[in-house]
């Protein structure tokens, strides 16, 4: 069925109020975007730092209703819920509905890391190679963001934990993923050998995505997800943390606290340029550091010293 669309620009300092006053009068769905997007300073926004949710200083706020919402009526519920606000800049059109799930699929192929790793989306057929007896397939569901393996930091992690089970070193171990997202690398060692792992994330729909793919991917049962320090102190022989550089160099101790001696870690979510500064982090606790690149993105891996 068509929507009405309603869009408008605001501040990040007046985007709650926007859009607690469009859930009021009934939006279905509102999302936000960069207002500069296109400008070449425009700065990406990844995943957030633990209790951080940053936005953009100036956005453009996007609400659907259904379709034969009058404009003008809308309108004034709107300022009798919020007055202050300049509801003026409002700009209304009608958009067609469409299969945002085919949609996505058509956007989506299946993608392969290393020699045997697969994402698949959950309802697309197995492309060749992915139905070999030692692929290893993670399902994704579409509509579960978070990671998909198409960024070059998810990119990396993965070709580093199919090189980890070409070494054998996956068979039957457990794996620490920090800072989950939608589980993918943690499913994708699981699929790759290893016993269990455990997703951690800040994000409390992050952990329900991760557990709803691990259950999707049936093996709901060896992957456990909780909140960072909500963990029992364990080592894992295998650690892999895509997260921001900056996050990385604060928790530089925790993580090398979290890894066996000799075990592996993996980390990633580090632009180009900032590499040295993580390797100067982990460097006290880590040896045979590696750094490998993929377009602008770094990833960082090393063995845990005994």
């Amino acid at each position: 069925m068509p929507f009405l669309e309603l869009t408008l620009p605001c501040s990040e300092i007046q985007q709650p109020r926007y859009e607690h006053a469009l859930e009021d009068v009934g939006a279905l769905a509102i999302t936000l975007a960069d207002a500069h997007a296109d400008a070449p300073d425009e700065q990406a926004i990844f995943e957030p730092g633990v209790g951080e949710t940053p936005l953009w200083g100036e956005m453009v706020l996007t609400a659907l209703f259904p379709a034969e919402t009058p404009e003008q009526l809308l309108l004034h519920a709107l300022a009798a819920v919020d007055v202050e606000l300049d509801w003026s800049r409002a700009q209304f059109r009608q958009v067609e509905d469409q299969d945002w799930e085919r949609a996505w699929m058509d956007q989506y192929a299946p993608l392969q890391f290393g020699h045997r790793t697969w994402i698949v989306p959950w309802n697309h057929p197995l492309p060749e190679g992915a139905d070999a007896a030692d692929a290893a397939v993670v399902r994704l569901d579409p509509g579960l963001a978070f990671g998909s393996g198409t960024h070059p930091t998810t990119a990396l992690c993965l070709q580093w934990l199919d090189g980890l089970a070409d070494e054998g070193v996956l068979r039957g171990a457990r794996v620490l993923d920090f800072g989950c997202g939608s589980g993918i690398l943690a499913l994708a060692a699981l699929k790759l050998g290893a016993d269990s792992a455990l997703g951690i994330d800040n994000d409390p729909q992050a952990l329900l995505a991760t557990h709803d793919n691990a259950e999707r991917n049936g093996v709901g049962d060896r992957l456990a997800v909780c909140l960072p320090g909500d963990e029992t102190p364990a080592t894992y022989p295998v650690v892999v943390a895509n997260i921001l550089a900056s996050a990385l160099i604060a928790l530089a101790d925790t993580l090398a606290a979290r890894v066996a001696p000799g075990g592996r870690i993996a980390l990633s979510g580090i632009l180009a340029g900032q590499e040295d500064e993580v390797l100067l982090s982990y460097e006290h606790a880590f040896e045979q550091l590696q750094v490998e690149r993929l377009d602008d993105w770094i990833r960082i891996d090393g063995v845990r010293r005994h």
